[in-house]
């Protein structure tokens, strides 16, 4: 008798990304989440109807506005409610263009089905490929600036609305990546290497990256907070502290607060 895995066809089927330049950008997990949200107008409710939890929704709609051009979700504080979160007309544009070329997709595959032989081995490549990001932060920017030392290197990436996020990396993985002047580009940190203060305009400090904004969420658990700070351009930095430093900062949703990281923290990435 043949085991499940040898007599099971692998058939053809695929999802829908839209990009910007050669960045990968939104797919059909998220559009799903964007139309909940329009339908729904709330954060809450549409994470529900997608099978996600309210945590994760939340960091979905903060990447997809990280990278957005435009921000496609407005969201206004008010708890775990949403606040009366709605689509941008950004937002509503993308929609519509998805839906378009999503039912041209079905028919792409419906043409190459029987076209396609043995698909084991494209399977196993897209496997190896589809990874995910665990960290919380991910911007995508154009490389501004580069200067390499003997071993290291700080790379200058600007992102959208004209904030910069500095990196230090290695020479090698700037040869490995290609990384060049006006090459687009990610910068990714994890939201443990974030300090969130208050106050610090004027303050002298070593970290590279401070970034200032409105505190656009806050979660608190009996140890840690995780804090989101909408910095401009559409750009939210998500960091986590503990909840003893949340109630001396005093910080509250919609109060002023920065974020503060080392540029050794900083990930860079590629598509």
């Amino acid at each position: 008798m043949k085991s499940l895995q040898e007599s099971a066809k692998l058939g053809l089927s695929g999802a829908v990304w839209l990009h910007k330049e050669d960045r990968k950008f939104l797919g059909g997990d998220r559009i799903s989440l964007l139309e909940q949200i329009g339908e729904l107008g709330s954060i809450t409710k549409a994470a529900k109807a997608v099978g996600l939890s309210y945590k994760t929704a939340w960091d979905l709609v903060n990447m997809i506005n990280n990278l957005a051009d435009k921000p496609l979700v407005d969201r206004l504080a008010g708890g775990r409610g949403g606040g009366g979160t709605t689509l941008t007309a950004e937002g509503k544009k993308v929609l519509r263009e998805f839906q378009i070329i999503q039912e041209e997709h079905r028919k792409f595959l419906a043409n190459i089905a029987d076209k396609l032989g043995d698909a084991d081995s494209l399977y196993q490549l897209l496997r190896r490929i589809a990874m995910k990001v665990s960290a919380r932060n991910v911007f995508a920017g154009t490389v501004a600036r580069i200067v390499k030392g003997a071993v290291n290197a700080e790379v200058d990436l600007t992102l959208k609305g004209g904030a910069t996020i500095a990196a230090v990396v290695t020479n090698g993985a700037i040869d490995n990546l290609g990384l060049a002047v006006g090459k687009e580009a990610y910068a990714i940190i994890k939201a443990s290497s974030v300090i969130i203060g208050t106050e610090l305009h004027n303050t002298k400090l070593s970290a590279r990256n401070l970034m200032c904004g409105t505190v656009a969420k806050i979660i608190e658990g009996p140890v840690s907070a995780e804090v989101d700070v909408e910095v401009g351009g559409g750009n939210t930095i998500s960091a986590v502290i503990t909840h003893e430093s949340s109630k001396n900062l005093g910080l509250v949703v919609g109060g002023h607060a920065c974020a503060i990281f080392k540029a050794s923290s900083v990930i860079l990435g590629v598509s």
